[in-house]
């Protein structure tokens, strides 16, 4: 059977929780706001399918340049290149240092 080449491909370890973790994330999570040149790091939270960024940028850490709708857009270096990463704020958490 030939391999699936979907979005979520190859990420059984990385879109899954904790067991005790199991279930829908604190709606507070949607209501966060970040502002432009706040530092943020990519974390997926596969319990919110929408507005997940692509499984590569996971764990990764960005600034954030512009809001698009509800979702934003965070600046990733990845490799030599500067990749723009659009994701809702589920899946981004604030970076303290």
């Amino acid at each position: 059977m030939k391999a699936s080449k979907g979005t979520r491909a190859k990420t059984r370890t990385i879109l899954q929780k904790r067991p005790r973790d199991r279930g829908l994330s604190p709606i507070t999570k949607a209501f966060q706001v970040f502002e432009k040149g706040e530092k943020v790091n990519i974390v997926i939270d596969p319990s919110i399918h929408k507005g997940m960024p692509f499984s590569r940028f996971h764990g990764l850490t960005g600034t954030i340049t512009n809001k698009r709708g509800a979702a934003y857009e965070v600046s990733v270096k990845s490799g030599n290149k500067v990749k723009i990463v659009i994701s809702r704020p589920e899946h981004l958490i604030k970076n303290i240092s």
